[in-house]
């Protein structure tokens, strides 16, 4: 998915959150406001967003000093939902189907997400979003392409929200290979993040090889892009990875909640939907 005219103010509001947050000097920030500014002004428009929202946060993270300025954020929702597991991983084994159950969980878990929603209350509003139904609900097709598969390729997007990627894993009963970021990046999974949450536990974690917030594949690692390239099946969680994966032609299925009308235009969706969407959908 390419970069829209309506993106920059988004990047833009997300360099002052992410710049108030690692820093409260007043003049720094206006600096880094400076410097995207200018940056901005020759970004190429065909690049994926995430590709475009790294060189923001890299600017931040150089004027700050501050690589990690989500890592308390990223503590906080990561020990909320570990809270909340207990209670939510009884709801999906009760369920008639379980597997889809924990699907719809792992969706309700991308709204925790700082780089759009900044301001939640997470058990409110998991409990909110488990109430929708799938606007775009390619189950089926997932069930199909899970059967054949011998190992799973799942990249994770925001702690946090892994805990709840985790619920899911245990639904798969299939190997799984759990993808994170390579540095911090707002508030995505890293390897870090991954293990608090438990993930090493049912999955094996690896890392994209890029801090990019979304799977940009031509910054991914040589090993990453070969696993992904040969995977069966590759759960893609998150509107960024959408945004950076969404015209591959590997079997990718996107499980997010569309969270900006761009995004929503292009999927053909309404801004808050749950969306499980196969690769040809």
């Amino acid at each position: 998915m390419r970069t829209y005219l309506d993106c920059i103010p988004c990047l833009m509001n997300q360099a002052l959150r992410a710049a108030r947050l690692a820093t409260d000097n007043e003049e720094i920030i206006k600096t880094i406001m400076d410097e995207v500014g200018l940056m901005i002004k020759d970004i190429p428009m065909e690049n994926p967003p995430p590709k475009t929202a790294l060189r923001v946060y890299r600017i931040v993270a150089e004027l700050t000093g501050n690589p990690d300025p989500c890592r308390d954020l990223k503590n906080h929702h990561t020990r909320k939902v570990l809270e909340l597991y207990p209670t939510l991983k009884e709801k999906v084994s009760r369920s008639t189907d379980r597997l889809l159950a924990g699907i719809r969980l792992a969706i309700a878990g991308n709204v925790i997400d700082f780089g759009i929603n900044y301001s939640l209350n997470i058990e409110k509003d998991i409990d909110r979003i488990l109430k929708q139904d799938l606007v775009v609900s390619d189950y089926d097709q997932f069930r199909e392409c899970l059967t054949v598969a011998d190992e799973i390729l799942y990249i994770g997007d925001n702690a946090g929200e892994s805990v709840l990627d985790r619920i899911l894993i245990e639904e798969l009963n299939k190997p799984v290979r759990y993808i994170v970021r390579s540095a911090p990046i707002i508030n995505d999974v890293t390897h870090t993040d991954a293990v608090q949450a438990g993930l090493d536990k049912v999955a094996t974690l690896m890392a994209s090889g890029t801090d990019a917030p979304g799977t940009v594949m031509e910054i991914c690692s040589p090993e990453f892009r070969e696993m992904f390239y040969r995977s069966k099946l590759v759960i893609s969680k998150g509107q960024g990875n959408f945004e950076a994966l969404s015209e591959t032609s590997a079997p990718v299925f996107f499980l997010l909640i569309a969270k900006c009308p761009i995004v929503a235009r292009d999927i053909g969706v309404d801004v808050g939907d749950m969306i499980l969407k196969a690769p040809s959908a």
